[in-house]
């Protein structure tokens, strides 16, 4: 299992490839049209955290993030000096027993082993207030190695989250950064009021 040993290890080797170095563009694309400024963001998996970064300074007061790594909490805690610590959880995301209105995926899906990936989508399920939506990219694409990052395709996640959440976008993203260029999914789901 990669725990938060291995986590640490990688961010504090810097051995961390998916990390862009800011906010990827699809979602910089999303949260510029968001405009409840008070609803209860979670970004699990945060690691260096550009995208809380980024909603932090559009004035989303309200907003979390959760890795295992706290390693990546502290390098995130330095560059955002600003950020409330209350609002920092270093922990076990299956262990969170909060809930919010809007939880963001930037590669925390693909860091986990596949076989978590029904637990994944019962804890979003369980994570967000009726109506909420689980927002974000997944990646559509097979690595020819064994992960992380573990990859997936567009069938595969359309059978695992179709029973939970009405899908209101699903589509190729169209505004990816070159490396992951045609092969990331842009997604909006909102959770079903019963299942």
């Amino acid at each position: 299992m990669l725990g938060k040993d291995y986590w640490n290890e990688r961010y504090l080797s810097k051995e961390t490839g998916w990390d862009l170095g800011e906010i990827s563009t699809p979602l910089k694309s999303y949260f510029d049209q968001l405009e409840n400024k008070f609803q209860k963001i979670l970004i699990p998996g945060s690691g260096s955290g550009y995208e809380a970064e980024y909603l932090w300074k559009l004035g989303f007061n309200n907003t979390y993030i959760a890795d295992v790594s706290y390693a990546a909490m502290e390098k995130f805690k330095r560059r955002v000096p600003d950020f409330p610590h209350k609002q920092i959880i270093v922990g076990d995301f299956f262990e969170l027993d909060e809930t919010f209105d809007l939880i963001i995926e930037q590669t925390f899906f693909c860091a986990l082993n596949p076989v978590l990936r029904k637990d994944y989508i019962d804890k979003m399920y369980n994570l967000l207030n009726t109506g909420g939506k689980l927002v974000g990219l997944l990646f559509n694409k097979i690595f020819p190695f064994e992960g992380p990052p573990f990859g997936g395709k567009e069938g595969e996640y359309e059978s695992l989250f179709k029973p939970y959440f009405k899908f209101r976008t699903f589509e190729t993203a169209f505004n990816s950064v070159q490396p992951r260029s045609n092969t990331e999914l842009f997604f909006i789901f909102e959770k079903k009021e019963t299942l």
